[in-house]
């Protein structure tokens, strides 16, 4: 048989199939959600245990493993040379809310997982962790090393792989599972700073005296709540009945002693993509910049902010900073943190910027209109480099060529995300899989789902790879 039949024939045999999954279930099973520093636990308890649960996984299925000082695992393929990294992670984003099962425990139905983690990135772990497996058992003829390299804190930072570069060299090559399908080139840079502004304490009513929206940076916020003092929940609910047809966002109104609690569920996604959620915090402030506020700090933030991300506007129009190109595509913006208080707000916004932007075009012209609004940039406002790849590199052309061998595909061409990955910082580094074309895996949204076929083609797509660039 040729090789591509070789490979057919061991990921079709229904006990691989099972193996993988149970693999996957093991993983998923771990919350691994960062957490407090600890001794031995550099991302928390959590990271810390998946990390012990792969080991042990590579352990059962003969794979060579190293715990780099708890911040990384490794598995390699054999001893030679490296030639090529796989980095996938271990870490997964918080659960959020709307399950339909329990999200740390993987379910199988219709050929489907689900569960945090089946999709990004312990699913693509275990296919790429089956695929090295795969060489071994075949007996390819490999004569340099593939490693995989297992880290705990890619949604946090990747703190994880800076500390395994910053002791070992990079790989000649090296590609991530922790993307799309065919090949992703081009990675679009970050930008998101922190801001706010401050003012004293007052005592005029109506007011918003508390806000509080979103949990992670990279994800477009599901909830958001406000507490309106002077007002009472009749008051409030003509206003949301416009914003809730407009946006899909849903209020609940809750009187209490001098005001009313408001409510608002949107729904999360991937901050890459934001067009997939339903942003809360921007539903919310426009609800609030409506009603009949008295003319104070608070209110004053509250409008300027509804005005500078007004519910949609996932360009940064309002900014002055939408633009794009034709290689890398849109600027993306997720409204994802705010804070609201007596005395003053902070917020922070996670825009993904293409090749085209620049610090004058973006990050002066956003100062610059948030001035005007009375908001002040207070943290980090560096923007992160675009990361580039050549279409026509070596490794490109072998993985393009490995997925049309196993999907049909003709002439399949690379392209350009606003999701920063693994090898956003590695020189050469690609995205390569796990989702194929025309699959949502819902990452970081409730029901995270893979396709057990696409992971086991995956896992074929992967042992094809190992063989050609590893020979």
């Amino acid at each position: 048989m040729d090789l591509k039949s070789r490979i057919d024939s061991y990921f079709d045999d229904p006990a691989v199939r099972e193996e993988l999954i149970a693999a996957v279930s093991r993983l998923v099973a771990v919350k691994s959600v960062k957490g407090e520093p600890a001794p031995g636990a550099p991302f928390g308890p959590g990271p810390r245990a998946a990390l012990e649960e792969a080991l042990r996984l590579c352990g059962e299925l003969g794979v060579a493993t190293q715990n780099y000082d708890d911040y990384v695992g490794l598995a390699d393929l054999n001893g030679s040379p490296t030639q090529l990294h796989i980095l996938a992670h271990l870490d997964v984003v918080g659960e959020g809310t709307g399950w339909n099962t329990d999200p740390y425990t993987c379910v199988e139905k219709d050929g489907i997982l689900y569960g945090r983690g089946v999709s990004d990135d312990k699913g693509p772990l275990c296919a790429a962790l089956f695929a090295m497996k795969a060489v071994k058992d075949m007996g390819l003829p490999v004569t340099k090393n593939a490693r995989l390299i297992m880290g705990t804190d890619e949604e946090s930072g990747s703190a994880d792989i800076a500390y395994y570069y910053a002791r070992e060299p990079y790989a000649p090559q090296a590609f991530t599972p922790d993307a799309d399908f065919p090949v992703i080139n081009i990675e679009k840079g970050h930008y998101h700073p922190d801001f706010g502004a401050s003012w004293p304490a007052v005592v005029v009513e109506p007011r918003v005296s508390a806000l509080n929206g979103g949990f992670r940076n990279n994800v477009v916020p599901p909830e958001a709540q406000a507490e309106v003092l002077g007002l009472a929940a009749v008051d409030v609910k003509p206003f949301c009945g416009a914003v809730e047809q407009k946006s899909g966002a849903v209020f609940t109104l809750t009187d209490m002693v001098g005001g009313v609690r408001v409510h608002c569920a949107g729904r999360n996604a991937h901050a890459a993509s934001p067009d997939d959620g339903i942003n809360a915090i921007s539903a919310l402030l426009e609800v609030l910049s409506a009603l009949p506020l008295a003319q104070c700090e608070s209110t004053g933030a509250v409008r300027a902010m509804a005005k500078l991300f007004p519910f949609g506007d996932n360009r940064g129009k309002a900014l002055g900073i939408a633009q794009s190109d034709a290689e890398s595509g849109e600027l993306t913006l997720n409204l994802a943190l705010m804070t609201l208080s007596e005395t003053g707000f902070s917020a922070k916004f996670d825009a993904r910027v293409p090749i085209c932007a620049n610090r004058e075009n973006c990050a002066e012209v956003c100062a610059k209109t948030m001035k005007a609004h009375g908001i002040t940039i207070t943290g980090d406002s560096e923007m992160t480099h675009v990361h580039v790849v050549e279409a026509g590199s070596p490794l490109v052309r072998t993985l393009l060529e490995c997925y049309e061998a196993y999907t049909g595909e003709k002439d399949a061409k690379p392209i350009a995300i606003g999701g920063g990955t693994y090898v956003h910082d590695i020189p050469g580094g690609v995205a390569f899989g796990c989702d194929f074309p025309g699959f949502d895996p819902k990452m970081h949204s409730a029901n995270e789902q893979t396709s057990v076929e696409n992971l086991l083609k995956s896992a074929k797509i992967f042992t094809l790879a190992i063989a050609e660039l590893c020979r």
